[in-house]
């Protein structure tokens, strides 16, 4: 970091460290190294990374599940400082604390990249939970608010409701009026959920639409919001009402086999989505809507984040490790 940024310096990009992904694979493929950082052109800016948020998404691109040019720098999400401007940047100023879910190459001391996607930090955040709250917390959002809207008096099912998405998701859907049924692997995980507002939560994922049945008086949840995927679907679908939407947003056990579709039919005329949070902060002010909503929510108390791992820079390779073996609870963040 330097003393005193200046907006746009011309001259040689500077050199920071990165983790680096040179090829797919396992945890060991992330290497410490350095990489350049360009200046910021128009409508760019140049920030200092305070912590960086490590996500699925990331595990996925490491594995070649989603498909990304050799070599790049993992992370889309952060908070930091903002160093240096380019031109026609008007959405912040040099020292403004800030924070984003969208910007590539998060797993380094510092990034640039656009401006419009960048979210004002409150005072009353620090780095990391500004850093655990952009990716997840709009995801969380817009899992409840529009994949399936959620309605007062439904009961859903949350699975992983220890993990950072399954965090925030529960809240959310209890601040909507929801009554929220999680799943969980031991039982301390399942504490920290019914901390979060978990009306009941099961442990374990052996036959848990049974237990989901009983719950329910037999009737089944509204909405399924599934992180898991391969290991949970069958029953997640068996754990629907009539007319109840499955919300598949990731594969944490694998990804979901194809599957014939007449299953929803028989299942008692269900629906199923796969959505992406690119189509739900397709505008900056779609983006900055859901934030706000977030952060208000943050700042009077209604929603807590939990960062349950910090690691350093170096140690990517172990936090995806810990992350991928669901050995971590909350939001699991890198700290350059």
């Amino acid at each position: 970091m330097t003393d005193s940024p200046q907006p746009n310096q011309p001259g040689d990009p500077d050199m920071v460290a990165a983790i680096q992904v040179s090829e797919t694979g396992g945890p060991e493929v992330l290497r410490l190294t350095e990489v350049e950082l360009p200046p910021p052109g128009p409508g760019e800016v140049t920030i200092d990374v305070l912590a960086a948020g490590v996500n699925f998404i990331d595990v996925y691109q490491r594995q070649g599940v989603y498909q990304r040019p050799l070599p790049y720098v993992p992370g889309s999400e952060g908070a930091g400082r903002v160093r240096a401007i380019g031109d026609g940047v008007d959405q912040v100023a040099v020292g403004d604390r800030v924070a984003w879910a969208s910007l590539p190459g998060s797993y380094a001391a510092a990034v640039t990249g656009p401006a419009h996607g960048l979210l004002a930090v409150p005072e009353a955040v620090d780095d990391d939970q500004a850093a655990a709250l952009p990716l997840q917390g709009l995801t969380a959002h817009y899992l409840a608010r529009d994949s399936y809207p959620v309605r007062p008096g439904d009961t859903v099912l949350v699975h992983a409701g220890a993990g950072g998405v399954g965090l925030l998701l529960t809240q959310i859907c209890v601040i909507l009026g929801a009554k929220v049924i999680t799943t969980t692997s031991t039982e301390q995980k399942a504490e920290l959920s019914r901390a979060a507002g978990a009306s009941e939560v099961i442990v374990g994922y052996d036959g848990f639409a049974d237990r989901v049945r009983e719950l329910t008086d037999g009737a089944g949840v509204a909405a399924v919001y599934d992180g898991v995927g391969r290991d949970t679907f069958d029953d997640s679908l068996a754990s629907l009402r009539r007319r109840g939407t499955m919300v598949l947003f990731g594969g944490s056990s694998g990804q979901v086999p194809p599957f014939d579709l007449q299953r929803l039919n028989a299942g008692g005329s269900l629906s199923i989505t796969r959505p992406t949070m690119a189509d739900f902060v397709a505008t900056r002010e779609e983006l900055l809507g859901r934030a706000d909503e977030l952060f208000g929510w943050l700042a009077e108390g209604r929603l807590g984040v939990r960062v349950g791992a910090s690691y350093p820079l170096a140690e990517a390779a172990r936090a995806h490790d810990d992350l991928a073996s669901r050995r971590t609870t909350g939001k699991v963040v890198l700290v350059p």
